[in-house]
């Protein structure tokens, strides 16, 4: 049945017990419309099998197709057998075949995430989803830009390899995250948050998940990098030879830990220190 996983035109030519058939090719479907029908009219419709093997035909027309791409959430995964996702077709899922997902299913997408598909039909007739590979986002996605750099987005894995990952952007950047620049495992179909650190010559970002430096550093180094942060000239007017008290009235540590934060703080190349101030490294691109 060539039409199965087609968006075709069918022709209404009966309705029995308020079941509407049409036809197409010599084939008689079954049509589902939460609208009434004529007979005789000419509607828009998806054709597929449902659980039970019969043909059916929808005039609500689902997201993919063997012609359209669209994103289908995740609802099931079965070892064995690969995950189900939910295209709009309110009585079958469509499979993801386990050949075409990571060997380990622990980097298989789990339950509500998202991947990014089209329909393909076996030589029995059974629709099956397709992972769009990365090289069909590089026609339809933007190409990134130097102005983008340290900027936080949130991604969509579409593709696992061993140096990397692939994403798209919710701005329709194509984007890759390095394994190096990883702050946990990731998995398909994953929703990832990062920041951008780079940019290919073909226009692919750079990401990392990895927390930006003034994100790790200890409590006191966090107080005084805010304090430069909120300072008019975003410096303040302590440093190492500071008067003990005058540090400790302002910001409620010893001099010894003001030192030591500060100096975290400059091993991060965040800020610099001369006789007069301490002072916010301005051309840092971290």
């Amino acid at each position: 049945m060539k039409d199965l996983g087609k968006i075709v035109k069918a022709l209404i030519v009966d309705q029995v017990e308020g079941v509407y058939l049409a036809q197409k090719e010599g084939e008689t479907y079954e049509v589902k419309s939460d609208k009434p029908l004529q007979l005789g009219q000419t509607v828009d419709a998806f054709a597929y099998l449902n659980q039970d093997k019969q043909k059916v035909m929808t005039v609500d027309l689902p997201i993919v197709s063997l012609d359209d791409y669209g994103w289908a959430r995740v609802v099931d995964r079965k070892r064995g057998l690969g995950v189900f996702v939910d295209i709009g077709l309110e009585d079958k899922d469509i499979a993801i075949s386990l050949d075409d997902l990571p060997e380990e299913v622990k980097y298989w997408p789990k339950k509500d995430d998202q991947v990014y598909i089209n329909l393909w039909t076996d030589k029995k007739d059974r629709l099956w989803g397709k992972l769009a590979s990365p090289d069909l986002f590089k026609t339809m996605t933007n190409k990134g830009t130097a102005s983008l750099h340290n900027n936080d987005v949130t991604g969509r894995v579409l593709d696992l390899k061993a140096a990397g990952d692939y994403l798209i952007t919710g701005d329709n950047y194509l984007a890759y995250l390095p394994q190096t620049e990883k702050e946990e495992e990731t998995r398909l179909g994953q929703e990832v948050k990062g920041r951008i650190i780079g940019l290919r010559e073909d226009g692919v970002l750079y990401l990392s998940t990895k927390p930006r430096a003034h994100e790790v550093i200890d409590e006191d180094a966090q107080m005084i990098y805010a304090a430069i942060l909120r300072s008019p000239n975003q410096a303040i007017p302590y440093h190492d030879k500071s008067d003990p008290q005058a540090i400790r009235d302002y910001f409620g540590i010893s001099k010894g830990q003001f030192k030591r934060a500060v100096g975290h703080l400059m091993k991060d190349n965040l800020v610099a220190q001369d006789q007069e101030k301490t002072y916010l490294l301005h051309n840092k691109n971290k």
